[in-house]
């Protein structure tokens, strides 16, 4: 039912700004016309053209293009500031894991489908997502020969040694018949990702991973030296604690930070990280959780893209 009540939310909004014409339209396209699902991409279309820039916006684990939309109002934003906007759904639809090979490859052809059915001459580049998409979306400026002008991640998780060692501590800790499934699944994938766990196949996990601070090569986070980076985190600490028996290691901030760390020493300067307080909110129940699109403030970073 909840689903099915997004999916009429997201048609709401499409009629709607057909119905006004104002704003953006919206349009999905199916890079295989037999597969609704997976492998497609929504375009949320400016009112003006030529598009002077063009955004590729990944949702969460588990979201689709109508979780979006519910979530944030950065698509509409977006196009409110003349920025053409492609939501993706990848080779596993809401369940793509967005780092495997075959996740990158699927954004890869997005990229190539959109730019070769709109003209986009001169237009710059942006990519950018939420939690394992933002992960996803970072993984792809340092992997693609594509280059984006700017990207931004909302509370990503970076280092898949610490998300693999946090979940198994989780599993560790947890009561008989009350453990976490979100841990239970990310052992389970990271080890079929990988080939094992990360005391077996470290080298592995550094490469799957966007940032690894066991990593003393830094190879990944070289790869963006020149690339404009900014990330968006809520570390509400006692609300993790209080809510969840959680701390920093289960945090996403704790690779955030490290990472635009390294990113600083290596010379890149316009590599940043923001943070907020008490932003989080869940949609639509309007239930508190820092781990939640709503960190962002749209203006901020539409400003920050827009000059790069």
């Amino acid at each position: 039912m909840y689903k099915f009540q997004l999916v009429i939310i997201f048609s709401i909004i499409t009629v709607f700004s057909y119905s006004q014409n104002i704003k953006f339209t919206t349009k999905k396209i199916f890079l295989n016309p037999s597969d609704t699902l997976n492998n497609c991409y929504t375009i949320v279309y400016p009112k003006s053209i030529p598009y002077k820039s063009f955004l590729i916006l990944i949702p969460g684990f588990g979201q689709t293009s109508s979780d979006v939309f519910l979530q944030s109002d950065l698509p509409t934003k977006f196009a409110e500031n003349g920025i053409l906007t492609i939501i993706p759904s990848l080779s596993e639809g809401e369940l793509s894991f967005g780092l495997d090979s075959i996740s990158q490859k699927s954004l890869s052809l997005i990229y190539k489908d959109v730019t070769s059915k709109i003209k986009l001459l001169d237009a710059k580049f942006y990519i950018g997502g939420f939690s394992l998409g933002g992960s996803c979306a970072i993984k792809f400026a340092e992997e693609s020969e594509i280059k984006p002008n700017a990207v931004f991640a909302i509370d990503p998780p970076l280092d898949f040694e610490r998300v693999f060692n946090s979940a198994e501590r989780n599993i560790r800790q947890s009561e008989e018949g009350n453990i976490n499934p979100e841990s239970v699944f990310l052992v389970k994938k990271l080890i079929q990702l990988n080939g094992g766990a990360p005391y077996e196949r470290k080298h592995s996990y550094y490469q799957m991973s966007p940032y690894s601070f066991n990593d003393s090569t830094q190879k990944a986070v070289k790869k963006l030296v020149n690339i404009p980076i900014k990330i968006f985190c809520e570390p509400d600490i006692n609300w993790w604690l209080n809510e969840r028996n959680s701390d920093l290691y289960t945090m996403n901030v704790l690779d955030c930070s490290a990472f635009i760390n390294e990113l600083n020493k290596f010379g890149n300067q316009s590599a940043s990280l923001e943070l907020s307080q008490n932003k989080g909110v869940r949609k639509p129940s309007n239930s508190k959780h820092p781990h939640s699109w709503s960190i962002v403030d749209s203006n901020t970073l539409i400003k920050w893209l827009l000059i790069h």
